[in-house]
Protein backbone atom coordinates (compact mmCIF):
# COMPACT_ATOMS: atom_id res chain seq x y z
CA UNK A 1 0.00 0.00 0.00
CA UNK A 2 0.78 3.92 -0.69
CA UNK A 3 0.08 4.64 2.78
CA UNK A 4 2.95 6.24 3.89
CA UNK A 5 1.64 10.49 2.46
CA UNK A 6 -1.43 9.60 3.95
CA UNK A 7 -2.76 11.80 6.72
CA UNK A 8 -2.23 10.78 10.07
CA UNK A 9 -6.13 10.66 12.28
CA UNK A 10 -5.82 12.27 15.21
CA UNK A 11 -8.31 10.43 16.84
CA UNK A 12 -5.84 7.79 17.81
CA UNK A 13 -5.59 7.16 22.12
CA UNK A 14 -2.82 5.71 23.23
CA UNK A 15 -2.69 4.01 26.00
CA UNK A 16 0.70 2.04 25.73
CA UNK A 17 3.05 1.96 28.31
CA UNK A 18 6.88 1.64 27.93
CA UNK A 19 7.38 -1.14 29.92
CA UNK A 20 3.80 -3.50 29.83
CA UNK A 21 3.80 -6.83 31.72
CA UNK A 22 2.18 -9.75 29.27
CA UNK A 23 0.55 -12.66 31.28
CA UNK A 24 0.12 -15.61 28.82
CA UNK A 25 -2.34 -18.42 29.72
CA UNK A 26 -0.56 -22.06 30.19
CA UNK A 27 -1.10 -24.93 28.53
CA UNK A 28 -4.07 -25.60 30.44
CA UNK A 29 -6.37 -23.12 31.53
CA UNK A 30 -10.00 -22.76 32.90
CA UNK A 31 -12.05 -25.89 32.67
CA UNK A 32 -8.71 -27.92 31.18
CA UNK A 33 -9.02 -25.90 27.93
CA UNK A 34 -5.83 -26.62 25.84
CA UNK A 35 -4.33 -24.35 24.01
CA UNK A 36 -5.67 -25.29 20.77
CA UNK A 37 -9.02 -24.36 22.05
CA UNK A 38 -7.53 -21.03 23.92
CA UNK A 39 -6.04 -20.08 19.85
CA UNK A 40 -9.66 -21.08 18.49
CA UNK A 41 -11.46 -18.87 21.12
CA UNK A 42 -9.08 -16.33 20.34
CA UNK A 43 -9.33 -16.35 16.89
CA UNK A 44 -13.08 -16.46 16.48
CA UNK A 45 -13.22 -13.29 18.74
CA UNK A 46 -10.69 -11.55 17.40
CA UNK A 47 -13.46 -10.05 14.63
CA UNK A 48 -16.31 -9.42 17.32
CA UNK A 49 -18.63 -6.23 16.74
CA UNK A 50 -21.93 -7.23 18.32
CA UNK A 51 -21.41 -7.53 21.86
CA UNK A 52 -18.02 -7.48 22.86
CA UNK A 53 -18.28 -7.26 26.73
CA UNK A 54 -19.68 -11.46 26.44
CA UNK A 55 -16.83 -12.67 25.04
CA UNK A 56 -14.54 -10.03 26.90
CA UNK A 57 -15.71 -11.45 30.21
CA UNK A 58 -15.34 -15.20 29.25
CA UNK A 59 -11.57 -14.69 28.51
CA UNK A 60 -11.08 -12.24 31.23
CA UNK A 61 -12.84 -15.53 33.46
CA UNK A 62 -10.89 -18.00 31.53
CA UNK A 63 -7.02 -16.20 32.37
CA UNK A 64 -8.14 -15.08 35.92
CA UNK A 65 -8.38 -18.71 36.76
CA UNK A 66 -5.56 -20.72 34.90
CA UNK A 67 -1.79 -20.71 35.84
CA UNK A 68 0.25 -17.53 34.19
CA UNK A 69 3.47 -16.62 33.51
CA UNK A 70 4.60 -12.80 32.96
CA UNK A 71 7.29 -11.68 30.40
CA UNK A 72 8.58 -8.03 30.11
CA UNK A 73 7.42 -6.50 26.34
CA UNK A 74 8.95 -2.84 25.55
CA UNK A 75 7.49 -0.38 23.32
CA UNK A 76 9.91 -0.23 19.56
CA UNK A 77 10.65 1.44 16.69
CA UNK A 78 8.39 -1.47 14.88
CA UNK A 79 5.18 -0.55 17.25
CA UNK A 80 6.18 2.94 16.45
CA UNK A 81 5.71 2.23 12.89
CA UNK A 82 2.91 0.57 13.22
CA UNK A 83 1.11 3.62 15.10
CA UNK A 84 1.56 5.57 11.83
CA UNK A 85 0.22 2.99 10.19
CA UNK A 86 -3.03 2.27 11.80
CA UNK A 87 -3.48 6.33 12.50
CA UNK A 88 -3.05 6.96 8.46
CA UNK A 89 -5.29 4.25 7.75
CA UNK A 90 -7.78 5.41 10.07
CA UNK A 91 -7.27 8.77 8.37
CA UNK A 92 -8.17 7.18 5.23
CA UNK A 93 -11.78 5.86 6.67
CA UNK A 94 -12.41 9.59 7.70
CA UNK A 95 -11.72 10.93 4.42
CA UNK A 96 -13.97 7.75 2.76
CA UNK A 97 -16.83 8.10 5.56
CA UNK A 98 -17.28 11.77 6.05
CA UNK A 99 -17.79 12.57 2.26
CA UNK A 100 -20.91 9.23 2.16
CA UNK A 101 -22.75 10.03 4.90
CA UNK A 102 -22.43 13.87 3.80
CA UNK A 103 -24.06 12.28 0.77
CA UNK A 104 -26.94 11.21 3.04
CA UNK A 105 -27.37 14.21 4.73
CA UNK A 106 -25.59 12.50 7.67
CA UNK A 107 -22.23 14.09 9.90
CA UNK A 108 -20.12 11.07 10.31
CA UNK A 109 -18.07 11.13 13.68
CA UNK A 110 -15.23 8.95 13.77
CA UNK A 111 -14.32 6.88 16.45
CA UNK A 112 -11.46 6.72 18.70
CA UNK A 113 -8.82 4.25 17.94
CA UNK A 114 -7.43 3.00 20.77
CA UNK A 115 -3.83 1.49 21.72
CA UNK A 116 -3.01 -0.81 24.62
CA UNK A 117 -0.81 -3.40 25.78
CA UNK A 118 -1.80 -6.48 27.50
CA UNK A 119 -5.22 -5.19 28.38
CA UNK A 120 -7.52 -2.38 28.40
CA UNK A 121 -10.72 -0.51 30.32
CA UNK A 122 -13.66 -0.10 27.47
CA UNK A 123 -16.87 0.94 28.14
CA UNK A 124 -17.67 -2.80 27.12
CA UNK A 125 -15.79 -4.57 30.18
CA UNK A 126 -11.97 -5.99 30.26
CA UNK A 127 -10.63 -6.46 27.17
CA UNK A 128 -7.37 -8.24 26.44
CA UNK A 129 -4.41 -8.67 23.62
CA UNK A 130 -5.84 -12.32 23.51
CA UNK A 131 -9.19 -11.07 21.92
CA UNK A 132 -7.29 -8.97 19.21
CA UNK A 133 -9.15 -5.99 17.90
CA UNK A 134 -12.85 -5.14 18.53
CA UNK A 135 -15.21 -2.31 18.31
CA UNK A 136 -17.14 -0.89 21.51
CA UNK A 137 -20.33 0.45 20.65
CA UNK A 138 -21.02 1.84 24.35
CA UNK A 139 -18.15 4.29 24.00
CA UNK A 140 -17.65 4.21 20.42
CA UNK A 141 -14.01 3.35 19.96
CA UNK A 142 -11.95 0.69 18.31
CA UNK A 143 -9.19 -1.01 20.31
CA UNK A 144 -6.25 -2.59 18.60
CA UNK A 145 -2.69 -4.20 20.61
CA UNK A 146 -0.25 -3.79 17.59
CA UNK A 147 0.89 -7.28 18.32
CA UNK A 148 -2.41 -8.82 16.93
CA UNK A 149 -0.70 -8.01 13.57
CA UNK A 150 1.99 -10.32 14.00
CA UNK A 151 -0.63 -13.12 14.98
CA UNK A 152 -2.29 -12.67 11.73
CA UNK A 153 1.13 -13.44 9.67
CA UNK A 154 2.12 -16.29 12.05
CA UNK A 155 -1.35 -17.92 13.14
CA UNK A 156 -3.51 -16.94 10.27
CA UNK A 157 -1.20 -17.09 7.60
CA UNK A 158 -2.83 -13.13 6.78
CA UNK A 159 0.37 -11.32 6.05
CA UNK A 160 0.80 -7.79 4.15
CA UNK A 161 0.11 -4.40 4.93
CA UNK A 162 -3.55 -4.06 3.19
CA UNK A 163 -4.51 -7.51 5.45
CA UNK A 164 -4.21 -5.01 8.22
CA UNK A 165 -5.63 -2.28 6.87
CA UNK A 166 -8.50 -4.63 6.01
CA UNK A 167 -8.75 -4.97 10.23
CA UNK A 168 -8.93 -1.66 11.09
CA UNK A 169 -11.49 -0.80 8.24
CA UNK A 170 -13.74 -3.90 9.03
CA UNK A 171 -13.58 -2.61 13.30
CA UNK A 172 -14.46 0.78 11.67
CA UNK A 173 -17.19 -0.81 9.76
CA UNK A 174 -19.08 -1.90 12.62
CA UNK A 175 -18.63 2.23 14.06
CA UNK A 176 -20.23 3.04 10.81
CA UNK A 177 -23.56 0.21 11.56
CA UNK A 178 -23.57 1.53 15.01
CA UNK A 179 -23.90 5.48 13.80
CA UNK A 180 -26.60 4.23 11.10
CA UNK A 181 -28.92 2.79 14.24
CA UNK A 182 -27.64 -0.44 12.46
CA UNK A 183 -26.18 -2.18 15.35
CA UNK A 184 -28.90 -1.37 18.00
CA UNK A 185 -31.53 -2.87 15.83
CA UNK A 186 -29.36 -5.79 15.29
CA UNK A 187 -28.68 -6.31 19.43
CA UNK A 188 -32.75 -5.56 20.23
CA UNK A 189 -33.71 -8.20 17.80
CA UNK A 190 -31.33 -10.70 19.25
CA UNK A 191 -32.27 -10.59 22.87
CA UNK A 192 -35.69 -11.79 21.31
CA UNK A 193 -34.20 -15.03 18.99
CA UNK A 194 -33.53 -17.88 19.33
CA UNK A 195 -29.66 -18.80 19.64
CA UNK A 196 -30.04 -20.09 16.01
CA UNK A 197 -31.10 -17.09 14.88
CA UNK A 198 -28.87 -14.81 17.03
CA UNK A 199 -26.19 -16.55 15.24
CA UNK A 200 -27.89 -15.41 11.44
CA UNK A 201 -28.31 -11.93 12.52
CA UNK A 202 -24.71 -11.84 13.96
CA UNK A 203 -23.16 -13.45 10.44
CA UNK A 204 -25.30 -10.69 9.24
CA UNK A 205 -23.92 -8.06 10.56
CA UNK A 206 -20.40 -9.03 10.41
CA UNK A 207 -20.92 -9.73 6.75
CA UNK A 208 -22.07 -6.22 6.31
CA UNK A 209 -18.67 -5.03 8.32
CA UNK A 210 -16.83 -6.66 5.71
CA UNK A 211 -19.09 -5.39 3.00
CA UNK A 212 -18.32 -1.69 4.34
CA UNK A 213 -14.53 -2.26 4.47
CA UNK A 214 -14.95 -2.52 0.83
CA UNK A 215 -16.26 0.19 -0.10
CA UNK A 216 -13.60 1.92 1.92
CA UNK A 217 -11.31 0.14 -0.12
CA UNK A 218 -12.71 1.09 -3.54
CA UNK A 219 -13.31 4.92 -1.94
CA UNK A 220 -9.61 4.93 -0.93
CA UNK A 221 -7.84 4.08 -3.09
CA UNK A 222 -9.94 6.11 -5.78
CA UNK A 223 -9.47 8.87 -3.38
CA UNK A 224 -5.71 8.88 -3.42
CA UNK A 225 -5.27 8.44 -7.03
CA UNK A 226 -7.23 11.18 -7.91
CA UNK A 227 -4.76 13.79 -5.14
CA UNK A 228 -1.58 11.37 -6.00
CA UNK A 229 -1.94 10.53 -9.46
CA UNK A 230 -1.40 7.06 -7.80
CA UNK A 231 -3.51 4.49 -6.65
CA UNK A 232 -3.46 3.45 -3.39
CA UNK A 233 -3.67 -0.49 -3.29
CA UNK A 234 -0.41 -1.82 -5.37
CA UNK A 235 -0.41 -5.13 -6.55
CA UNK A 236 -1.05 -7.87 -4.51
CA UNK A 237 -2.70 -5.95 -1.94
CA UNK A 238 -6.70 -6.55 -2.61
CA UNK A 239 -5.61 -10.31 -2.31
CA UNK A 240 -4.08 -10.02 0.92
CA UNK A 241 -7.21 -8.46 2.23
CA UNK A 242 -9.50 -11.52 0.38
CA UNK A 243 -6.93 -13.70 2.00
CA UNK A 244 -7.49 -12.23 5.39
CA UNK A 245 -11.16 -12.36 5.21
CA UNK A 246 -10.88 -16.16 3.96
CA UNK A 247 -9.00 -17.09 6.86
CA UNK A 248 -11.09 -15.53 9.53
CA UNK A 249 -14.10 -17.87 7.88
CA UNK A 250 -16.12 -19.96 10.32
CA UNK A 251 -16.30 -22.73 8.40
CA UNK A 252 -11.92 -22.66 8.13
CA UNK A 253 -11.64 -21.61 12.05
CA UNK A 254 -14.06 -24.94 12.89
CA UNK A 255 -12.50 -27.51 10.88
CA UNK A 256 -8.92 -26.38 11.68
CA UNK A 257 -9.90 -26.51 15.51
CA UNK A 258 -12.29 -29.65 15.80
CA UNK A 259 -12.61 -31.48 11.85
CA UNK A 260 -16.34 -30.61 11.23
CA UNK A 261 -18.30 -26.98 10.45
CA UNK A 262 -21.39 -26.85 12.72
CA UNK A 263 -23.15 -24.08 10.08
CA UNK A 264 -25.94 -23.02 12.89
CA UNK A 265 -22.72 -21.85 15.46
CA UNK A 266 -21.61 -19.94 12.94
CA UNK A 267 -21.21 -16.03 14.16
CA UNK A 268 -19.16 -14.41 11.35
CA UNK A 269 -19.79 -16.22 8.18
CA UNK A 270 -18.32 -18.75 6.16
CA UNK A 271 -14.85 -18.12 4.39
CA UNK A 272 -16.90 -17.50 1.09
CA UNK A 273 -19.46 -15.22 2.10
CA UNK A 274 -16.62 -12.79 4.05
CA UNK A 275 -14.62 -12.74 0.44
CA UNK A 276 -18.10 -12.67 -1.03
CA UNK A 277 -19.15 -9.41 0.50
CA UNK A 278 -16.04 -7.74 1.16
CA UNK A 279 -15.46 -7.85 -3.20
CA UNK A 280 -19.26 -6.91 -3.13
CA UNK A 281 -18.44 -3.14 -1.03
CA UNK A 282 -15.12 -3.26 -3.15
CA UNK A 283 -16.56 -3.76 -6.67
CA UNK A 284 -19.72 -1.40 -6.05
CA UNK A 285 -18.51 1.14 -3.72
CA UNK A 286 -21.91 2.20 -2.53
CA UNK A 287 -23.44 1.15 1.05
CA UNK A 288 -26.66 0.42 -0.97
CA UNK A 289 -24.99 -2.40 -2.15
CA UNK A 290 -24.32 -3.81 1.25
CA UNK A 291 -27.53 -5.03 2.75
CA UNK A 292 -26.71 -8.38 3.75
CA UNK A 293 -30.16 -7.99 6.01
CA UNK A 294 -32.24 -7.98 2.86
CA UNK A 295 -30.20 -10.60 0.80
CA UNK A 296 -31.98 -14.21 0.62
CA UNK A 297 -28.41 -15.57 -0.06
CA UNK A 298 -25.41 -14.81 1.97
Amino acid sequence: MRWKRGRKSTNVEDRRSTRGRVRRPSVKGAGGLGIGGMIVVVVAAWFLGIDPSVVLQGVTDQTSTSQQTTTERTSTPANDEMKSFVATILGFTEDTWTPIFKEMDRTYQPPKLVLFTDRVSSACGLGQAAMGPFYCPGDQKVYIDLSFFAEMKSRLGAPGDFAQAYVVAHEVGHHVQTLLGISQKVTAARQQSSQTQSNQLSVRLELQADCFSGVWARHANERNKKATGKALLETGDLEEGLNAAEAIGDDRLQRQSQGYVVPDSFTHGSSAQRVRWFSQGYKAGDIRECDTFGASQL
